[in-house]
C-alpha cells in the first residue's frame, strides 16, 4: 500500500508532467479549478488547485473531501502511484471504476485529452 508521502510525491510528479506538456494536454491543464484527490485506502484527501498548468496541493485532510471541488478524483494510493509511473492507464482505470473522476460537463470535455 502506497504511503501518504508516496501519494504526495506522485501528485508533485503529475504536476511537473502537466507543466511540461504540449498541445491538447497543455490546454487541458491550463484550467483554473479547485481539485480534490481522495485516497481511499488511506482515507485522506489532498485538496488543491489546478492552475497555470500545475497542481498545487494546499492541504491534506482526513476522510473524504469536506467541500465539493470542481474536479474530484478518488482512487487508491497504489493506483495513483501506478498511473503517474506509467504502469496504469488512466482511461482504462476510469472505465473499470478503479479511478473516479467527477467534474462539470465542460471540464470533462476539456480533460478528455488527459485520458
Amino acid at each position: 500500500m502506497a504511503t501518504m508521502a508516496e501519494c504526495r510525491s506522485a501528485l508533485d510528479t503529475l504536476s511537473g508532467n502537466l507543466a511540461g506538456a504540449d498541445g491538447d494536454v497543455r490546454s487541458a491543464a491550463a484550467l483554473d479549478r479547485s481539485l480534490s484527490c481522495h485516497i481511499k485506502d488511506l482515507d485522506v484527501t489532498f485538496i488543491g488547485r489546478l492552475s497555470g498548468g500545475r497542481i498545487r496541493v494546499l492541504d491534506t485532510v482526513e476522510g473524504p473531501p469536506r467541500e465539493k471541488a470542481e474536479i474530484r478524483l478518488a482512487m487508491t494510493g497504489d493506483d495513483l502511484v501506478a498511473m503517474v509511473n506509467g504502469e496504469l492507464n488512466f482511461a482504462k482505470a476510469w472505465g473499470s471504476g478503479r479511478v473516479r473522476l467527477e467534474a462539470g460537463f465542460r471540464d470533462l470535455l476539456k480533460l478528455r485529452s488527459l485520458l
